[in-house]
């Protein structure tokens, strides 16, 4: 099967500027693969680097040295070098990202927020709002509270709303970080279905995930960051 993403070498370090310019060094000599249709859990205790990779995937870190390797149809591109325009290019058809938080603009409602992604890809409003109600549903966020700006819910259901976001488009690429932090058993299950269907429709899914019960779930592959901490 062929290879949708590929980490080679990867190393991270900081400047730390308010502390007299001392460096510090994040990860070391990270590699991984992972294939369509996979889900690769990045473990670890917290510390070792596991959102800087992903963030270094997503292109909003730059990456010291090694390459980070995104197939896409025919293309490849190393994310490690690649100019802003390559990466924003990347995460509008190619890579999905569903961080801890969301990140939303205010007093726009709730369907607007997760129905977003469908219509800047050009899909008709009326259309990405249907699909963006589905998701809603199944998340669990009652209908009332669609015309609402999320900035009013709970922790919890920011966190459902930035999961609906995330997973309404189709990306070959979806990176997720902590996406069952907040939410109870009867939504992490929700999530777990979720990252199944997308898995089966080839999706190549890196994740960091700190509950075992999920983690054992939904990881095809287990990456240990431990030692790429450890070298660093």
């Amino acid at each position: 099967m062929n290879t949708a993403l590929e980490l080679s070498g990867v190393a991270k370090s900081f400047t730390m500027h308010l502390q007299g310019g001392v460096r510090l060094s994040v990860v070391k000599g990270v590699t991984f693969s992972a294939r369509p249709g996979e889900c690769v859990v990045l473990a670890g205790p917290s510390g070792v680097g596991k959102s800087s990779i992903l963030k270094m995937i997503f292109g909003s870190y730059r990456c010291d040295r090694g390459q980070i390797v995104v197939h896409h149809g025919t293309e490849l591109t190393d994310i490690a070098a690649a100019t802003p325009r390559q990466i924003l290019a990347l995460r509008k058809g190619t890579i999905g990202y569903v961080s801890q938080f969301l990140r939303a603009i205010p007093r726009v409602p709730t369907l607007d927020v997760v129905a977003e992604p469908l219509v800047a890809e050009g899909v008709a409003r009326d259309s990405a709002r249907r699909k963006a109600t589905e998701l809603l549903r199944r998340l669990n966020i009652p209908g009332p509270l669609w015309g609402l700006p999320p900035a009013t819910f709970s922790g919890g259901e920011q966190q459902r709303v930035n999961i609906a976001r995330g997973f309404l488009a189709e990306r070959p690429i979806l990176l997720l970080d902590e996406p069952t932090a907040s939410l109870d058993a009867q939504n992490s299950e929700v999530v777990m279905q979720l990252i199944d269907e997308r898995k089966r429709r080839g999706s190549a899914i890196i994740a960091i995930v700190h509950d075992k019960a999920v983690r054992d779930r939904i990881a095809d592959t287990v990456v240990d960051m431990t030692g790429f901490a450890a070298a660093a």
